[in-house]
């Protein structure tokens, strides 16, 4: 973090704080909307379905209406229940933060044990939720290599460092609340304590960190997946590939991601400032493009696969899919999706069928 935008976080976080607290109606408001915005991108972003009008009518209604799949709509509302919790959790200052209470929240936001069908879709295995991993979790780098978290060996043992560390940190004096959050997700997401859950349990974490040190919480977008995952990413090239290093990484490893984080804060700041003046009226944080998606296809969130395999695996689930649901789908410009089909169509990969209007891709 640079010392120019410090000054003015500062600035901006004094004002906040100064105008607490709001009045019971604007703050009724400002917690509905980031209930609906934080929910259906922290989950749209691990590949849930539901469009931001379901999570709506969901949330706030308790309705189903559409196309999409059942664990969905349980994850979504199991999801909101987790926030709940975390936001008590963490104004709860006398309690400091307990792995008890990190297993907890994996159990709650996905709504219990299930089954999930294996990467070559030859099986179903059991997903134990709120425990920590029994099976080794890993991905494959765009190189090839493979790329390993936290063994299930070490897992505890790291958790437990993990979770005294933060313990001990926040209550330095000088102890800088965003980069705290920063390296919280960073190490904790490094080692991947569970078998499911992990980027929504880090987002929540993250919000957990500022919510109790008086900041306003913030939603990482949907629509800037791809950028949120490369600023990861840039860190995992700095701290290398050993789940240790990466789990006991410094502040200076990882800075692409301090930014990151800083840059969301920074502009949460500003967004609540021009609330609090009324100069805007508009609460949502989630784009209107994105809110105005109204395609039931899932997407895999895996940060390895490429837009190619994506574009064909949603084109699969709805041929009639346009460019601009596709580039916010997966959080990239139309420029990049045009790009990539033209290569897929070279490659006798997908073809058009009928006009540009009413026809419809056939994957070859």
């Amino acid at each position: 973090m640079k010392a120019k935008q410090i000054k003015k976080i500062q600035r901006l976080l004094s004002f906040w704080r100064n105008s607490q607290p709001l009045n019971e109606r604007l703050q009724h408001s400002i917690d509905q909307a980031f209930m609906i915005d934080f929910n259906y991108n922290s989950n749209h972003i691990e590949g849930n379905t539901l469009t931001y009008g379901q999570t709506k009518l969901l949330l706030l209604f308790g309705k189903v209406e559409g196309k999409g799949l059942m664990r969905d709509f349980e994850e979504m509302k199991a999801h909101n229940v987790g926030l709940e919790m975390m936001k008590k959790e963490a104004l709860d200052k006398k309690r400091p933060l307990s792995e008890t209470f990190i297993r907890e929240l994996n159990r709650t936001i996905l709504a219990g044990d299930f089954y999930k069908l294996s990467s070559n879709r030859e099986y179903r295995y059991k997903i134990h939720t709120g425990v920590y991993k029994t099976r080794p979790n890993s991905v494959i780098t765009p190189s090839g290599e493979i790329f390993n978290y936290a063994s299930p060996e070490e897992t505890p043992s790291m958790m437990g460092d993990l979770v005294k560390w933060y313990n001990k940190t926040e209550k330095k004096d000088n102890c800088n609340i965003i980069e705290l959050a920063a390296l919280f997700h960073y190490r904790y997401i490094r080692i991947h304590p569970f078998e499911d859950g992990n980027g929504r349990m880090a987002r929540l974490l993250v919000n957990y960190i500022l919510l109790r040190h008086g900041y306003p919480m913030i939603v990482v977008q949907t629509a800037d997946r791809k950028n949120y995952l490369d600023s990861l990413g840039e860190c995992d090239k700095i701290t290398g590939t050993e789940p240790y290093s990466g789990a006991n990484a410094t502040i200076e490893q990882i800075t692409p991601f301090v930014d990151y984080i800083a840059n969301y804060v920074e502009k949460k700041l500003e967004f609540t400032e021009q609330i609090l003046t009324g100069k805007i009226r508009k609460i949502e944080e989630t784009n209107k493009k994105q809110q105005n998606v109204s395609v039931n296809v899932r997407v895999n969130s895996d940060k390895n696969v490429t837009v190619k395999d994506n574009i064909v695996n949603i084109i699969k689930q709805k041929s009639n899919v346009t460019v601009s649901e596709m580039a916010n789908l997966l959080g990239v410009d139309e420029r990049t999706i045009y790009r990539n089909m033209e290569k897929l169509k070279t490659a006798g990969i997908i073809e058009r069928v009928g006009s540009d209007k009413s026809g419809y891709w056939v994957v070859r």
